[in-house]
């Protein structure tokens, strides 16, 4: 990685962080807080996070008053996101577009020169016929059917129009793989089951990105040392047989269809907050190169193996049945019964949810 220094002109630039009192903007905010490289910062978000050092503003991102306060910005990084899994998704998406939109709009208002967006990997889609891995500059094959990818697709297609909407306004778009460390997604609680869901026929690959090497990713793009479309996680991959050796947790095979089906029917009745779609990105690779950022001089800290570790001592002790997490009696009889007592709450919560149905 290169020596500390100026951003790519030369100078030390203002940098403005959306969503910074919490998850990853907290971290990127008190990286930046800490950097030398950093002239002044700025924090926005709905509460005062706890970084004495930057100047904050508590705003909702959708507020178009954000521009007044983006004014004197050299880069915005936007991670103002709701990626809630148990969330309203109208809400959920109401929140992300707007947001995205009213922050693309005010930083061209304000002058901002750049904006540093973040989305995921997923944006690529699960598909059986993806290259391995894939490139930066892969067509976006992703459908809408899977927890927040449609929200992503969505500020992806913002971002490529903002150029030509706001002439002078750059973005740079970093799509982190299996994100871990702190986080709670479709594809963290998968490591939270009692088996390990593999579909008959499928081949999965598991890249992970662990959240200290996408802060770090994120210092880059907003010191413009990268730009672009940029690609984040560890180097290679783990196979699916490799996975299960590391953490120890068998397989449970099922045909495609009755996996499928099953995950279509729970979360059409209410009863997982994970639909089908989650399911693709646990049969079909989807991992990424990552060059750009390594032909820039960045590198990961962290090892898929590493990060795996991580992960599987944070979801320690809970147990999820198709992304649905049980309770403390439900979670010890899984976790004694294994696969056998999932399956079997599974037909429950179904008989349970068309019983209800009935009686109304």
């Amino acid at each position: 990685m290169p020596a500390p220094g100026p951003g790519r002109d030369g100078r030390r630039p203002v940098v403005a962080v959306t969503g910074a009192a919490r998850g990853v903007g907290a971290l990127l905010t008190r990286r930046l807080a800490a950097s030398e490289e950093i002239k002044h910062l700025i924090a926005i978000d709905e509460r005062r996070g706890d970084v004495t050092e930057a100047q904050w503003h508590v705003l909702d991102v959708r507020d178009p008053a954000i521009a007044e306060r983006l004014r004197g910005a050299d880069v915005v990084v936007h991670l103002a996101l709701d990626l809630d899994l148990e969330g309203d998704p109208a809400a959920r998406t109401a929140y992300n577009v707007r947001g995205t939109q009213t922050v693309l709009t005010a930083a061209a208002a304000a002058g901002v020169h750049r904006v540093v967006l973040c989305t995921s990997a997923m944006v690529y889609g699960a598909r059986p016929d993806n290259d391995v891995p894939l490139s930066e500059d892969a067509e976006l094959r992703a459908t809408a059917e899977a927890t927040g990818v449609g929200d992503l697709l969505e500020i992806e297609r913002l971002a490529r129009r903002a150029p030509r909407a706001h002439p002078g306004l750059n973005v740079t778009v970093l799509r982190p793989a299996v994100l871990v460390g702190g986080t709670d997604t479709a594809l963290t609680r998968y490591f939270e089951s009692p088996r390990l869901l593999v579909v008959a026929g499928s081949r999965p690959a598991w890249q992970f990105c662990h959240v200290e090497d996408l802060v770090s990713a994120l210092e880059f793009a907003a010191l413009e040392k990268a730009e672009g479309e940029l690609a984040v996680g560890c180097d290679g991959w783990l196979e699916q047989e490799e996975v299960e050796e590391l953490s120890g947790i068998r397989r449970m095979e099922l045909p495609s269809a009755v996996a499928l089906g099953a995950a279509s029917r729970l979360h059409r009745l209410g009863l997982t907050p994970s639909p089908a779609g989650d399911l693709e990105y646990t049969m079909h690779p989807w991992v990424v190169s990552g060059h750009r950022l390594h032909d820039a001089g960045w590198r990961p800290r962290w090892t898929n193996e590493e990060v795996l570790a991580e992960l599987l001592e944070e979801v320690a002790g809970r147990r999820t049945v198709a992304g649905r997490r049980l309770g403390r009696k439900d979670a010890t009889a899984a976790g004694a019964a294994g696969a056998t007592v999932a399956l079997l709450g599974t037909a429950a919560l179904v008989r349970r949810a068309r019983k209800a149905r009935r009686r109304l």
